[in-house]
């Protein structure tokens, strides 16, 4: 295990995976992350040409403190966040201090883009993201460039790496914290924990969604009835509606990377994760069988990219980033 991994010790009173999980998005870290920073003055929107007509929205932004930047580090975000999400813009910060340019991407029908595309979002459309970053790569031409990424977005980061060689990407580095490994045992997760998990998906999912069918009124979406169901229900009906999956366990085995997904991994990665993380089973990273490119760094502590570790509310997750790009592309 990485020292610094094992090493990370929140103080007893923020140990609470729950309290780890929410303060990680809200309160003073959202309220001091969108003060304003370097990160977002010196921000330029792009619109990246993804193949087969997609196009995605991003954000870059050049760093400042050295003459040449050590690379350009690739952000994605979790379900229903946001390239202005609060660990984006936390960590977007800690990169441009050390000297690495930030490229924060949007999902479909994330942040303010539901209208670049006519179909919705989901978390199979894997080729749209490599076809992103290797967009970006083209676009920017860094000395070195790397990826990273938090909860469904860390999914994604590695399923990027992974398909990175296949589609002469040059990637030096992927990093992934708290990913979902497998969907199936995700949703039995949220199913089974607190009911504010679910309810905040939920709650978030449908406002998309709602926002979705403002913007494209010529065909339903969903029936009110669909709209209303829980978050499998939800799931089920997406699938079966908008997708040629033809079943929800088909979907959510499409972007699972359980088993020996990661075994063929060729790009050096760094997965970090909680044993207490409340949304994506510790079981399901060790049960992975990895390939020697990948190292897994599990925490005592740290719910679902939490990882605060005091009370100014600093995330381990921002350094276990810098650092592993500092040691191996910076």
């Amino acid at each position: 295990m990485n020292r610094a991994v094992a090493e990370f010790a929140p103080p007893r009173a923020l140990r609470n995976p729950h309290l780890q999980s929410i303060l990680a998005s809200t309160g003073p870290r959202r309220w001091l992350a969108r003060r304003g920073g370097a990160l977002e003055r010196g921000a330029n929107e792009h619109l990246l040409d993804c193949g087969g007509g997609v196009r995605l929205q991003g954000f870059h932004t050049a760093q400042t403190v050295s003459t040449q930047a050590r690379g350009l580090v690739v952000l994605l975000h979790g379900w229903e966040g946001s390239a202005r999400s609060t660990y984006m813009l936390r960590t977007g910060e800690r990169l441009l201090a050390e000297g690495f340019d930030v490229f924060r991407l949007n999902f479909r029908d994330h942040g303010d883009t539901h209208h670049l595309n006519r179909e919705l979002f989901h978390s199979c459309r894997i080729e749209e993201v490599v076809g992103a970053v290797g967009e970006v790569s083209r676009r920017f031409r860094p000395r070195q460039l790397a990826i990273a990424g938090y909860s469904l977005g860390g999914n994604f980061a590695l399923r990027v790496a992974l398909r990175a060689p296949a589609a002469g990407i040059t990637l030096g580095h992927a990093v992934a914290v708290c990913p979902v490994v497998s969907p199936r045992a995700g949703l039995y997760a949220i199913e089974g924990g607190p009911r504010f998990y679910e309810r905040y998906f939920l709650r978030k999912w449908r406002e998309s969604l709602r926002r979705k069918q403002r913007l494209f009124p010529d065909t339903a979406l969903f029936t009110p009835g669909e709209l209303g169901g829980n978050l499998r229900e939800l799931t089920r009906a997406m699938v079966l509606r908008h997708t040629g999956f033809g079943s929800l366990e088909n979907y959510l085995d499409g972007y699972s990377i359980a088993g020996n997904a990661l075994a063929a991994m060729q790009v050096p990665t760094g997965i970090l994760t909680a044993a207490d993380d409340p949304v994506i089973p510790v079981a399901d990273f060790r049960a992975l069988q990895l390939s020697p490119q990948v190292e897994l760094d599990i925490a005592p502590h740290g719910g679902h990219c939490g990882f605060l570790a005091d009370f100014a509310l600093r995330s381990f997750a921002e350094d276990y980033i810098a650092q592993r790009l500092l040691a191996r592309i910076g």
